[in-house]
């Protein structure tokens, strides 16, 4: 590059991006010119496009109690899900349950309110312009509509310690938690499912027990007894004689079961013995409530003793779907079983 050159490089030091690609000799035509110009404002209509402050509003068609139920259950499990700090985790641990929260206003929505508290969250994910130490919040507000339908809502905001700037969510930590709810709601409801299929069973198999017996105890008809013809007197004496040759003939023994048969059937047993040793547990000391839903807050159904033994149902990361040998349908925490020895 000559010397008049670098100074009209110099001069136009201050033109746009366009001026200084070509002064470094590198050739750009004119076409591109309004592409380029519109490459950033564009750019940043596209990061405009996300939604915060929203929060999520759904329509479950489960009946209040059991939402709240599950609400609960999630209020309390200690994480807070679709964000994360420093980006080092899945999500943001240390939440507390709450009753209230000055983060959010207060009244400003009806129906039953819980609220998840993280204090001092550094630097939450997914919060608009967030980048200070503050108090992350998660409020749920659940509405009943009719008997068997529920309206949820989910808000989540973050608020800094120092300058108490409140930040929206753009819908990540509403959404985790919304499929943390629905997951828990599925598995009541398979649960209720296979209860429901059980009595089912049962019902229909005292039924046929039922049926048996009526058929084993009804008494057939009395049938007038037929006449016996006389018999001669030389077919006497014969049947006289061989009755006692026929009284000291004993009766052939029953076949030995072959070799081969008493080892499939061991075999079979085994298998048997093996398959339930599989999804079958033992209560640990010092024994476990036995609970209607897989939340702590559900109802206790019954209390198993230690070594009660329990059939496995259902098998989630937290809970174990069970049934109890007098065939009672229920939940327990993994960590309150054991194996079979």
């Amino acid at each position: 590059m000559n010397y008049k050159t670098t100074n009209a490089c110099v001069r136009r030091r201050c033109w746009p991006v366009v001026a200084r690609l070509t002064c470094s000799r590198k050739f750009v035509p004119l076409v591109l010119l309004p592409f380029l110009m519109a490459a950033i404002p564009l750019a940043s209509r596209t990061k405009e496009k996300l939604s915060y402050g929203e929060g999520l509003i759904v329509n479950i068609p489960v009946p209040e109690a059991e939402v709240v139920q599950v609400v609960q259950e999630v209020v309390q499990n200690g994480v807070i899900r679709g964000t994360k700090e420093y980006n080092k985790d899945q999500f943001v641990g240390g939440a507390i349950a709450a009753d209230s929260s000055n983060v959010f206003p207060a009244g400003d929505q009806k129906g039953k309110v819980f609220y998840k508290v993280r204090m001092h969250a550094i630097d939450p994910r997914n919060f608009k312009d967030s980048g200070d130490v503050g108090t992350l919040v998660v409020r749920y507000v659940i509405q009943p509509q009719g008997e068997k339908n529920t309206v949820l809502r989910i808000d989540a905001l973050f608020e800094e310690d120092f300058r108490h700037t409140v930040h929206q969510s753009d819908g990540s930590v509403e959404s985790a938690e919304y499929k943390d709810i629905r997951e828990h709601l599925d598995q009541i409801e398979l649960m209720q499912r296979q209860n429901l299929e059980a009595e089912q069973e049962r019902q229909e198999l005292l039924a046929k027990k039922k049926n048996g017996a009526i058929q084993s105890n009804a008494v057939p008809a009395a049938r007038p007894p037929e006449p016996v013809p006389p018999v001669p007197q030389a077919m006497q004496s014969t049947a006289d004689t061989a009755a006692p040759a026929a009284a000291t003939t004993s009766p052939e023994p029953a076949p030995a079961p072959s070799p081969t048969a008493q080892t499939s059937t061991q075999s079979l047993e085994q298998h048997v013995k093996d398959l339930r040793r599989q999804v079958e547990r033992l209560v640990k000391e010092p024994g476990a409530p036995l609970k209607s839903a897989p939340f702590h807050t559900a109802g206790t159904l019954q209390l198993l003793t230690p070594g009660t033994e329990v059939l496995i149902l259902i098998s989630t990361p937290y809970w174990y779907g069970v049934e109890t040998h007098d065939g009672q349908h229920g939940w327990m925490l993994r960590d309150q079983l054991e194996l079979t020895p």
